[in-house]
């Protein structure tokens, strides 16, 4: 099924940059999509570190529980990835279709497998095709190229309707150092530790468990704060890998002064990257930021967010273009957190539309109309009770929504 490009989507994939010791290839095994690649390879430098974050999903694939594995040896010498089946619900099967692959992939880069990162997404409980995999793999390391970051980006995608990327540059230990990456997911978004795939690639020398803790920051306040229709996917795996190639002094740890020029490059990197799976969410029309402020604590803010963003009727209104901020009031009082019914304000657009517990008195929809009509809606709410204040990502629910997942396996 051939989707129209998302009106939300930026204009172009960025100019993305060769990282000294990363390298990508993309081909298409034929397991599923006709004409176009839908397996990619990436090759790092001996001696890159790398981090990860995978999803809390109590269903996750086998190459999930792969990385899960693996993760702490800190060290990464390949990663691949297939779309169109996910090995999700695939039992020994599916596990050995990981070992296989790390194997392969181990052979042809003269690398151990427990260095070898494994991806899949797209349809649940269908068994992997290995032998595709396997045999395009030869090819895929003839073909290994420093420049082919776009098409490795490209070859990941499912119901996304374009490829998303992001690049940013930092300061760390006296050299310049880059950082990019690119992720898939449009649908089945949720935020719950990872989410959708995204791979980031940076040639600053950094440990592993240094990695590690600057990773989890970050995706704290990116992915996790991004949502397209409250399900979490089984597959969700966000990993960072670090080939060290810059030549920069190493950070002495997390806490290192020196990380933080490199510490706001990556969250740059992560929230654009979050923010474009929000704008290509299945069937998006509109780009909603939710901020609560006021909440008992920051927990309770990102919850109160989330029931704002995940609710139907939020979301079906801002598509019809409707004001009906009453839904926005539901949506709050049934997160479970505590707010001050009497005292919070609900602001659309930067207009104030409701305080102290009635419609505020200047308000007439009429000024908030055409903040609707837009591209991107503005929710912001206060709730009274505590310093609490959470933000969260999301998309408009269309009829989009519906037709793309009533034919996903068609």
């Amino acid at each position: 099924m051939a989707l129209k490009k998302s009106p939300l989507a930026p204009a172009a994939f960025p100019d993305f940059p060769i990282i000294d010791g990363v390298r990508f290839a993309a081909g298409n095994s034929g397991m599923r999509y006709k004409g176009r690649n839908d397996v990619m390879l990436a090759e790092f430098a001996p001696g890159t570190s790398v981090a990860g974050v995978f999803t809390k999903n109590a269903m996750p694939g086998a190459p999930v529980d792969w990385g899960r594995e693996i993760l702490p040896h800190g060290k990464a010498r390949g990663l691949v990835v297939n779309a169109g089946i996910a090995n999700v619900f695939t039992g020994a099967a599916g596990r050995k279709t990981v070992e296989e692959t790390a194997a392969a992939a181990a052979g042809l880069l003269h690398a151990d497998a427990t260095e070898i990162y494994i991806a899949s997404t797209g349809v649940i409980g269908e068994p992997v095709p290995t032998e595709k995999i396997v045999n395009l793999l030869p090819r895929l390391a003839e073909d290994l190229s420093a420049d082919a970051g776009m098409r490795a980006a490209e070859c990941i995608l499912t119901t996304d309707t374009f490829a998303k990327g992001a690049v940013a540059t930092a300061t760390l230990g006296g050299r310049e150092v880059t950082l990019a990456g690119f992720c898939k997911g449009s649908g089945m978004i949720a935020p719950d530790m990872a989410t959708m795939l995204a791979f980031l690639f940076t040639d600053a020398a950094i440990p592993a468990p240094t990695l590690q803790a600057l990773l989890r920051e970050a995706n704290a306040k990116s992915f996790n704060c991004v949502t397209v229709d409250s399900d979490t996917s089984t597959s969700d795996s966000v990993l960072l890998f670090a080939t060290g190639k810059a030549g920069n002094a190493e950070p002495s740890g997390s806490d290192d002064p020196a990380l933080n020029d490199f510490r706001r490059a990556l969250l740059e990197v992560m929230s654009d990257l979050a923010q474009q799976v929000a704008r290509d969410g299945e069937g998006a029309s509109k780009f909603i930021t939710v901020r609560v402020s006021g909440a008992e604590s920051d927990a309770a803010a990102r919850i109160i967010a989330l029931a704002i963003a995940n609710s139907p009727l939020v979301k079906t209104a801002i598509a019809g273009e409707d004001a009906n901020w009453g839904r926005i009031i539901m949506a709050v009082g049934k997160s479970g957190e505590k707010a001050d019914r009497d005292r919070m304000s609900l602001r659309i657009g930067g207009i104030l539309v409701a305080e102290n517990g009635v419609k505020a008195s200047a308000y007439r929809e009429a000024d908030v109309m055409p903040h609707m009509k837009g591209q991107e809606v503005d929710i912001d709410v206060d709730v009274a009770v505590g310093d609490g204040s959470a933000f969260a990502w999301t998309c408009d629910l269309t009829h989009g929504y519906i037709d793309i997942n009533a034919d996903y396996r068609s």
